[in-house]
């Protein structure tokens, strides 16, 4: 067990898991994105907002995410708040660098007293490392491929040590302290982006959890296919139903974009709990081959 990471936006208490985890990369982009004064989701200016908010708190993933990073210090304001005042509403930003196929899976329960579980399970590509535990008939993960190579980097192989991963389960409180939101996706580096786009259709458009998790979305796409290796320009892939005002608002602020299959796996698979009038609603991902919410 750790100690969770926590941070203030639109009126809620986000949580996720800290370093070695890149979760933080939600929590950053989700403070930055309540203070850009979003329109409607059907506006390009929606979509623009988040893609520049989640491109601007992974800037520099690949630097600062290792064992031991602390990620107080990753989401402190003072350190975002440069982050924000480099977005602008007319045009894409130009990053410097740093900004696949995998085997993960997302899912969430709560019960009848208030527990939630917020839960990712992974074999990171395919089927892992191949190795494999006989009396469980598990496959064991090959999360190993995160570490860096490079000698001295912050997450540099050896012993003893755990790689940085992509895993970004999350869990929104009430003001209260109470259970609000459980909330989740598989998508390698596309997580956090996932996950804020979600966030901003609850907390901040109302949407109800069916509504957040059956509308188009978006997501960034760098060159090279391994989770840690792509610098340069990325491409912003938007799923085909889209609303128009994204594709031409995207655009004609310098994104370059790409339109993604509708319903496509590649855009995630998250389902929603959230805790409404004494009770829950729930979503499951249509994009997700055996996804399902069940109450009972």
């Amino acid at each position: 067990w750790v100690e969770p990471l926590g941070l203030e936006a639109w009126g809620r208490r986000l949580w996720t898991v800290p370093p070695n985890s890149q979760g933080y990369l939600t929590l950053a982009a989700a403070w930055m994105a309540e203070r850009l004064d979003l329109p409607d989701p059907g506006d390009g200016l929606w979509a623009h907002g988040l893609v520049e908010a989640a491109r601007q708190a992974a800037h520099d993933r690949n630097d600062v995410l290792h064992e031991g990073a602390e990620g107080a210090a990753l989401i402190a304001e003072e350190r975002l708040e440069p982050r924000l005042a480099a977005i602008q509403r007319d045009r894409a930003a130009v990053l410097g660098d740093s900004y696949g196929a995998g085997g993960t899976i997302f899912l969430c329960a709560a019960d009848g007293e208030g527990m939630g579980v917020s839960l990712i399970q992974s074999n990171f590509r395919g089927w892992g490392s191949q190795l494999i535990v006989p009396e469980l008939g598990i496959f064991l993960q090959n999360r190993g491929a995160g570490f860096s190579l490079e000698r001295g980097h912050p997450a540099e192989y050896g012993p003893g040590r755990r790689p940085p991963h992509t895993l970004s389960p999350a869990l929104v409180t009430a003001p209260s302290g109470e259970l609000d939101l459980l909330i989740g996706t598989m998508g390698g580096h596309s997580q956090p982006q996932i996950v804020l786009q979600l966030l901003a259709r609850r907390l901040a458009a109302g949407q109800s959890p069916a509504e957040a998790v059956t509308s188009p979305r978006w997501v960034l796409d760098g060159p090279g296919v391994d989770t840690w290796v792509g610098r340069g320009q990325v491409t912003v892939r938007v799923e085909n139903h889209a609303p128009a005002a994204w594709f031409q608002g995207l655009a004609a602020r310098g994104h370059r974009v790409e339109r993604a299959p509708s319903w496509s796996g590649e855009l995630g698979h998250a389902h929603v709990i959230a805790v409404e009038g004494g009770g829950y609603a729930g979503a499951a991902d249509p994009r997700s081959e055996g996804g399902m919410a069940l109450g009972y």
